[in-house]
């Protein structure tokens, strides 16, 4: 029970401090600002209390900031383990398809080789058809005929 209330009170307080930081960091609270430290200008009596105020402001706001940008930095570091994992999953994948790459290209490389050592042939037989060289002169039923000059 204690471990559940902890919980929910980490997660109440984290959620408070970026509210804050995305509060402090945006245009309007410059302007806000802007237009408090204009105030005793208009008006002087008031200067004390402005500047009470103000210190007041700055005692809160600088360690809500921190807090705000630890638990907004806590997300991104944990963005960002999660890419590198899955990185690391996609270059796992890319060695194995470069490995079966390599080996499919030797295979190629080997019986592209073995089929430029066979020797050439004379004729070429396909299904029920015979194709005969005709620049050899030699008889194709006969193969130990001499060419004729």
């Amino acid at each position: 029970m204690e471990k559940t209330i902890k919980t929910v009170l980490d997660k109440v307080n984290d959620s408070i401090a970026v509210k804050m930081t995305m509060l402090f960091g945006s245009i309007w609270c410059v302007y806000a600002f802007l237009v408090f430290s204009l105030v005793p200008l208009a008006v002087p009596a008031w200067q004390n209390t402005l500047l009470y105020v103000s210190n007041c402001i700055q005692l809160v706001a600088l360690p809500a900031l921190m807090v705000g940008n630890a638990v907004l930095s806590r997300g991104a570091d944990r963005r960002a383990a999660e890419d590198h994992q899955a990185l690391l999953e996609i270059l796992s994948d890319v060695r194995e398809e470069l490995a079966d790459l390599r080996a499919k290209t030797a295979g190629l490389a080997q019986s592209t080789s073995a089929a430029l050592e066979r020797p050439e042939m004379e004729s070429l037989s396909i299904s029920d058809q015979t194709f005969v060289d005709l620049d050899d002169k030699t008889d194709p039923d006969n193969k130990n005929t001499q060419p004729t000059a």
